[in-house]
């Protein structure tokens, strides 16, 4: 983060999981959850960052917290495409793809477009305020310090849709 504003890292090297992460993933996993990330990458399509350096950082991301996908919109704002958040269209088809009901699905971000994608996909909705000087989110269902602090509630919330 610099001046409040969250930045991509351009580089393997530069790329810092953030603590609790990969345990939070793992408490997911375990309990038979799929994990599949989206990610704005405007950078791609501003020309200011490789889709091979995005690829490879993902790709590290994916081993790392042992994703079972990561879905990219490589447009900016101007392109106006289904897929950037907060447009509901990775979502849909990672959903698509994976079998997955998005209405018993959780999308968990740390900025609005996260929360509103989740909400346009029909999704519960997680906000991980990282105190962002940007626009809050509207309306998340659960607001948290970090992926650690909702993962019972994530739990709790897919179980007892599923039970219903």
């Amino acid at each position: 983060m610099r001046g409040g504003k969250p930045y991509p890292p351009r580089t393997l090297e530069e790329l810092q999981i953030l603590p609790g992460v990969p345990e939070a993933c793992a408490e997911l996993r375990r309990a038979g959850l799929r994990l599949i990330a989206v990610t704005n990458q405007p950078d791609i399509g501003r020309g200011t960052q490789t889709r091979d350096a995005v690829d490879a950082i993902n790709l590290a991301v994916k081993r790392s917290l042992q994703l079972d996908d990561v879905r990219v919109c490589p447009h900016d704002d101007a392109d106006r495409c289904a897929c950037r958040k907060p447009a509901p269209g990775l979502l849909l088809a990672a959903a698509r793809d994976w079998d997955i009901a998005l209405e018993a699905s959780v999308m968990v971000g740390d900025r609005w477009r996260d929360v509103e994608s989740g909400k346009r996909a029909g999704c519960k909705t997680v906000f991980v305020d990282h105190g962002y000087s940007e626009r809050p989110p509207d309306s998340p269902d659960l607001t948290v310090a970090s992926l650690p602090d909702a993962v019972s509630w994530i739990l709790g919330t897919v179980f007892q849709r599923e039970g219903t």
